[in-house]
């Protein structure tokens, strides 16, 4: 059985810290980009990140540039994305999803990955 499974979310204060994990279970990481998206309260999805599928190369949405890393250990079939100098307006439900097609659109749907977790919220207060 597939799954993706996100963990590390929680409230903290602006400026603080967290490190989300993203633990795959039923297929092999390491053949597939692997994403981290978000959805604030009322808004749209918003790709934060991706992450090739050796580990080299990233990318970034603009508003995280600076403060977000994302990782992964394909040995652990695990995605990270560690979130320093974090904001009110990063509040918000905290997706991973893996797809193996090269330069997904940064639009694509949640639902359009080949496979997603169910979210880790992640709330930060003024």
């Amino acid at each position: 059985q597939v799954q993706l499974v996100e963990s590390g979310g929680g409230s903290v204060q602006a400026g603080g810290s967290l490190r989300l994990s993203c633990a795959a279970s039923g297929f092999t990481v390491s053949n597939y980009f692997m994403y981290w998206i978000r959805q604030a309260p009322g808004k749209g999805l918003e790709r934060v990140s991706r992450i090739n599928s050796g580990g080299g190369t990233t990318s970034y949405t603009d508003s995280v540039k600076g403060r977000f890393t994302v990782s992964r250990d394909n040995a652990k079939n695990t995605l990270y994305l560690q979130m320093n100098s974090l904001k009110p307006e990063d509040t918000a439900t905290y997706y991973c999803a893996a797809d193996p097609r090269f330069l997904l659109p940064s639009s694509t749907p949640l639902s359009q990955y080949k496979y997603r977790g169910q979210g880790t919220q992640v709330t930060i207060s003024s």
